[in-house]
Formats: structure tokens, sequence, C-alpha cells
């Protein structure tokens, strides 16, 4: 009998579904995509055997185009959601993407137990320090000295959310920062992030060429990081604390806390047997 032929090596755009992107010419949320696919092709992944969640906004709009299981879920809730799957399912890979306003304001609270919790999936977070989806408006993550909001026209005057600094201190296992003007840079790390065990955040800079033009600045402003990782969250966290923020292209900080995993023993019941539990 002749020995059952070998699958055909998947490539990048293998990885890409047949819904075209429709975010402005120029966003960074491109060179994410484009990365998304290559590191799943440098991991050896199958479709079948990853899967990405996203809330609501410009960046979570990825899943739909990716051949992949995706979730797009309501705002601020991607991470519970892909917190639930990887539990049930721990045999995908388990992506979440998303953007400042989805991740650090309505999201703000599960992402400090997202990174508290420490279960083995990705978070990539396209930061853009801008609410594009929703005409322009200041997030967590924009300074507050920016006046371009006709709801802040005096800037926010409230200190921006530090989500590296945050997501340390709350437990997140793997650190990265990287510029959406270094696509292959962002695969690299993509790759890294996936195979690192716990939890895995990446904020990258990804600039709104609509709302905020001035961030195109930021492909002169990036730098790579002169230090290679930590282990120790202390010196992490003096590194991060006097971080002007463009720092990129390395990863920040690697942990070896314990993964939360479901308990494999748990006896799996039906549905009518939970009904029972609460039953009056």
């Amino acid at each position: 009998m002749d020995a059952p032929a070998e699958r055909k090596k998947l490539a990048a755009r293998d990885f890409k579904s047949d819904i075209k992107p429709i975010w402005c010419p120029g966003c960074g949320d491109y060179a994410v995509l484009n990365a998304l696919t290559k590191a799943f092709v440098e991991l050896g992944r199958t479709p079948e055997q990853i899967a990405v969640v996203s809330g609501i906004g410009c960046s979570s709009r990825i899943p739909a185009y990716l051949s992949a299981y995706g979730f797009h879920g309501v705002h601020g809730r991607a991470l519970p959601i892909a917190t639930g799957l990887k539990l049930a399912r721990p045999d995908l890979t388990v992506v979440v993407t998303g953007g400042d306003g989805d991740g650090f304001s309505i999201g703000g609270n599960h992402f400090l137990h997202a990174c508290r919790r420490n279960v083995d999936l990705t978070y990539i977070v396209m930061d853009n320090q801008v609410y594009g989806m929703t005409k322009g408006q200041a997030s967590p993550t924009t300074a507050p000295d920016w006046e371009g909001s006709k709801l802040t026209p005096e800037g926010t005057r409230i200190n921006p959310f530090q989500p590296l600094v945050i997501g340390l201190a709350s437990g997140a296992n793997f650190i990265a920062r990287v510029s959406s003007s270094d696509p292959i840079n962002i695969a690299q790390i993509i790759v890294q992030a996936i195979g690192h065990p716990g939890f895995s955040l990446v904020q990258v800079l990804s600039p709104c060429i609509t709302f905020r033009p001035d961030q195109q600045a930021w492909r002169d402003q990036v730098r790579t990081a002169s230090v290679d990782f930590t282990g120790d969250a202390a010196r992490a966290a003096r590194r991060l604390m006097t971080d002007d923020g463009f720092n990129v292209g390395k990863v920040l900080f690697k942990g070896n806390r314990p993964v939360f995993e479901h308990d494999a023993a748990t006896k799996p019941c039906s549905v009518a047997e939970l009904d029972l539990e609460f039953a009056l």
C-alpha cells in the first residue's frame, strides 16, 4: 500500500479569508494581519488549529480576514471569551486581537485579570491612542495634551494608561512592543509570544493615519530596544517605568509563572447534571 501523501505545505495566503480588509489605506493594522499569517506558517499551524478572538474596533475585524476559527465578540469582552475557549480546547492556539480602546477602557478589568490568571494565550493590541472606528475620540492611552478630539478640545489632562507596566504588575508572562512599520519583526515576536507558556502581551504601535496623522512620525521616532529581555519582574518594571514608549522590536520580559490550566482529571458532566446543581 502506498504511504499517505504528505499534506501540502501551507503559505501565508492560506491563512487569509476571501474578505477584503476595509481599513484606511496606510493603516498599521495591515502589517499585523500579514504578520499573523506569516507567524502561523512558521509555527507550523494549520487553520483548524487556530482560533482568533476579538472585541470591537478597527483592529478587531482581523478574525474576519483570516482563514481560521474566529469569534468577533462584544466590546471589551474578547479576553474572557478567549480564556474560556483555551480552557475548554487547550489543543487550539488562541490569539486575541484588539485595540487600545477595546482592551484598556471597557475591557480594562478583563485585561488585569487575564494577566493575573495567566492562561496560555496571546493578546495582540494595536495601539493608536485613539478611537478610530468611532471617529477620533481620545482613548485610554492618549497623551493628556492631545487636542485633536472635539470631545476633549483642551486635551484629556489625564495620565495615559500604561499597558506594559500594568500588564507586568498584573502578572503577564511575556511582554513585547513592536512597530507596524517593521512587519517582519512583528511576525518574529508573535512566534515567540505564542510559543511562550502563559499570557503573552504584544503591544503594536499602529498609527491611525485618518484621525492621528501626526503618528506617521512614529516611523522615525521608534528605535530598537537597546537591552535584551529580562526574567526579573523588578528589573523589567524599572525599564518600563522609565521608557518613553518608542523602544520596540524586542521582547521586554519573559516570566516563568505557572500556567493556569483546566484540571484534566475533572469528571465531565452533562448539561442536565449542571441544571440539577442549580435547582432550588
